[in-house]
């Protein structure tokens, strides 16, 4: 099971910075990132690639994305 960063309601840029933090001080090797927005998804898939983690999948669920990312 990996690791869940729930970042939904929240605004840009703070889904990035959250998600960036849990990055730097993990020792897991999947994570999954929930945030609400097009603008977060896009912004954090962007960011966890820039840090040299892979984008596994994203889910759309309702209004909300499931970005799983990898290491």
């Amino acid at each position: 099971m990996s690791k869940i960063i729930d970042a939904r309601g929240l605004s840009c840029p703070q889904p990035v910075i959250l998600t960036l933090n849990e990055l730097k001080n993990t020792t897991e090797t999947q994570l999954e990132i929930l945030v609400d927005t097009v603008t977060a998804k896009e912004n954090v898939t962007r960011a966890v690639n820039s840090q040299g983690w892979q984008v596994d999948k994203v889910e759309t669920l309702d209004d909300e994305y499931k970005i799983v990312i990898y290491k």
